[in-house]
């Protein structure tokens, strides 16, 4: 690729008219990456998107955090390719999904080993939540600021950021805390001299705001729509231990950090505890779209959630979808892809940080993948954990036009200001 390419004007003259045609009658409030861009993609072949004008771009959006294997991976093809041709919806058990709720068992931490499975993210989890009461008997769920668990009406108190402005009233029983977000410490404390105020803090919460009939605390390994937060080690531990205080479930979000994602099959690895529900989805089913929840056997019986058709969904688990995610897994494990994003990532952190040091940007790095000490605050007002800060709207827009200039397909993930945003797609050629 040559210096030539900046002189590109993009979106190119196809791009543009189907764009148009489009917008004229889809309506607003889709992805903000396919407003920018104005692209009209027109196929993938692993790491790299071409639109209707012969552009190439590299996705580093990873389609939205789904394309685990990248695009057009042969096996993902022909396994699709052969499941459609014999049947692609329906309730009935099949072949595929017998197997994935098997494997599923098999890689999931800890004792979780009952699986059901939804459509998109926000579907599961509000499975999850409605099994945690059904669990518990309890009414109220704990988030967490900056949390994202879609944008649905049953999770939407508990998501952490402004989608869910102007959309009261909310369900109520809901409460949010403050996350262990060190480089940004809601308390302007600094770890590990703080004593985990943020714990303590949400602990006399719990005491002061609830009724004590907590059904769940949600969580998220690592914090993706808010920037990708990673906490200091020992959070999730100390959330478990709350959670089994007071008789209510603990609920990892793994949508963003499943399948390997972090250099471990799953988020929760990095710090060995077993959850009582994991919620799955993004990558499982490698861009097909498909969620599920992964729940200990004595929580997943609990009912109402157990009563049939209690906790079913039209489209989850179809054949279709089982095929798409038994396939997506198998090449994760028979290529190494976990093991390969640990190794990238090793690679990318020490290229990052020769980068920074030539430079004058600065940078808070927080990979969960390298033994480093965890995120502690510096003097200055950090950016959002491995990512330059763009707060500033007018800077945000110079910095995507210029690189929209060069060619490659970004995205500006994190509503606390705009980080730039890597989804790791495991299967790229090596080159790539």
């Amino acid at each position: 690729m040559t210096h030539t390419l900046r002189n590109i004007r993009l979106p190119g003259p196809k791009s543009q008219a189907q764009f148009e045609a489009e917008a004229r009658y889809l309506a607003p409030g889709t992805q903000s990456v396919a407003l920018f861009s104005r692209l009209c993609i027109d196929r993938g072949e692993g790491a790299v998107l071409y639109d209707a004008d012969g552009n190439s771009y590299i996705d580093l959006l990873a389609g939205v955090g789904v394309a685990s294997l990248g695009y057009a991976h042969p096996k993902y093809v022909a396994g699709l390719q052969r499941q459609i041709a014999r049947v692609h919806v329906g309730s009935f058990t099949t072949e595929h999904r017998a197997a994935l709720v098997k494997l599923l068992a098999e890689l999931a931490p800890g004792d979780l080993n009952r699986s059901q499975f939804y459509s998109s993210g926000a579907e599961a989890v509000e499975a999850a939540l409605r099994l945690a009461k059904s669990c518990t008997g309890h009414t109220e769920v704990i988030g967490f600021w900056g949390g994202f668990h879609g944008k649905t009406g049953g999770v939407l108190p508990v998501l952490g950021g402004g989608f869910k402005h102007g959309l009261g009233p909310l369900m109520p029983g809901m409460y949010l805390s403050p996350y262990a977000s060190c480089a940004r410490c809601a308390f302007d404390k600094t770890f590990p001299s703080c004593g985990w105020h943020c714990v303590e803090f949400l602990k006399r919460k719990i005491e002061l705001e609830t009724t004590k009939h907590v059904a769940a605390i949600i969580v998220e390994p690592i914090q993706g729509t808010a920037g990708n937060v990673v906490p200091p080690p020992g959070y999730l531990k100390l959330l478990r231990q709350i959670a089994d205080d007071l008789g209510a479930l603990l609920i990892c979000d793994e949508m963003l950090t499943g399948f390997g994602r972090t250099g471990k099959m799953f988020g929760v690895e990095h710090e060995g505890i077993v959850p009582d529900v994991m919620t799955i989805g993004k990558g499982f089913g490698g861009g097909f779209p498909l969620s599920g929840i992964i729940a200990r056997e004595p929580v997943a019986f609990a009912k109402p959630f157990a009563n049939p058709s209690g906790s079913s969904s039209s489209y989850g688990g179809n054949p279709l979808a089982a095929a798409a995610a038994r396939v997506t897994l198998e090449v994760i494990l028979e290529e190494g892809l976990v093991e390969r994003s640990r190794s990238l990532g090793e690679k990318m952190i020490a290229e990052m940080r020769r980068s920074v040091a030539r430079s004058k940007i600065r940078v808070t790095f927080s990979p969960t993948t390298l033994p480093i000490e965890p995120p502690m605050k510096p003097k200055w007002k950090a950016p959002i954990e491995t990512s330059v800060d763009l707060r500033h709207a007018a800077r945000a827009r110079r910095a995507r036009d210029d690189l929209q200039s060069r060619g490659p397909h970004q995205s500006a993930a994190g509503h606390r200001g705009g980080a730039g945003d890597e989804r790791p797609r495991h299967h790229e050629g090596r080159a790539q």
